[in-house]
């Protein structure tokens, strides 16, 4: 243990309201940390508002962010000025695949489909997105899109500041196809008012999503999580570090931890310290790449 203890009730900041991805995570971690916490949800600007409370709070350990891949993908497009090292990442929680849904009553009676439409009149298509253009749901459309072998910036896209909002601007016939991480759309999938197209993940998933393959087995490279993840404040030391590697760490082996993990459709990914670090790295190199492929790449 390090020698730092939290000294009174932690914030978990989310950057979607109640019932959207980021707040899902919050409201999972607040249930298995060993410190009593409060989620605090800050909505708007596609999940970027919540990172000025964070800047609020430098060098207070006792405030964490949901984070995950956007805060690459908003820096390289030029929408934001900040990236994982203006804050303290201190873990990678899980990952999270991306479902291709439509409308029950939708003429894309399967993935092919979708293909096809894709590869004859990818302009007409119009995709529902969640948080921001360019983060992995745009990447997952972009990829089935080139397998197609049209233009990957083709597709019309629409951006709202959840996955919610995504999923019911297809539900009232505004988009054709909403790409969203799996959990923002299982009630739906459930009530039978969407379908399940295909998703990102390497294999099926289960529940509500047995029966929906994944692109890999119909031809298509395209697998590709979102992943959730926790930031702290910038400024934080070295034991407050330590500390919340390992409490993080404890959280994510804890019974009920894994309990959300096979309700929401999450795959486990516990990334720390230094492999961390590398992975986002990584990440942003991989990205750079796919952006400057869709004419988003600004940096």
């Amino acid at each position: 243990m390090s020698g730092w203890q939290p000294e009174r009730t932690i914030d978990i900041l989310a950057g979607t309201p109640p019932g959207g991805g980021l707040d899902r995570t919050a409201r999972a971690l607040a249930a298995v940390l060993e410190v009593p916490s409060t989620v605090v949800n800050v909505p708007g600007d596609g999940a970027r508002r919540v990172w000025a409370s964070v800047d609020a709070r430098a060098g207070d350990a006792h405030v964490l962010c949901i984070s995950s891949p956007n805060l690459t993908t908003d820096i390289l497009t030029g929408v934001t000025a900040f990236n994982h090292d203006s804050y303290t990442p201190l873990a990678i929680l899980y990952s999270e695949y991306i479902a291709f849904v439509t409308r029950s009553d939708a003429s894309y009676r399967s993935a092919g489909d979708l293909v096809r439409r894709l590869h004859d009149t990818a302009g007409a298509v119009t995709v529902a997105l969640s948080t921001t253009a360019g983060n992995p749901n745009h990447i997952a459309l972009a990829q089935v899109t080139r397998h197609a072998g049209s233009d990957v910036r083709a597709p019309r896209v629409r951006v709202f500041d959840s996955a919610l909002d995504a999923v019911a601007d297809v539900l009232a016939g505004n988009a054709d196809v909403a790409a969203v991480t799996a959990a923002s759309a299982a009630r739906e999938l459930e009530a039978g008012t969407l379908r399940a197209l295909a998703v990102s993940a390497p294999q099926r998933l289960d529940g509500c999503y047995a029966q929906t393959p994944t692109w890999r087995e119909l031809g298509a490279p395209c697998t590709l999580g979102a992943w959730r993840g926790v930031h702290g404040a910038r400024g934080l030391s070295a034991a407050h570090i330590a500390y919340w590697e390992q409490a993080l760490t404890r959280a994510t082996h804890a019974a009920p931890w894994s309990a959300e993990l096979a309700r929401h459709y999450w795959t486990p990914l516990l990334v720390t310290a230094d492999a961390l670090r590398a992975h986002l790295a990584q990440e942003q190199a991989e990205m750079r790449d796919m952006l400057a492929a869709l004419g988003l790449l600004n940096l």
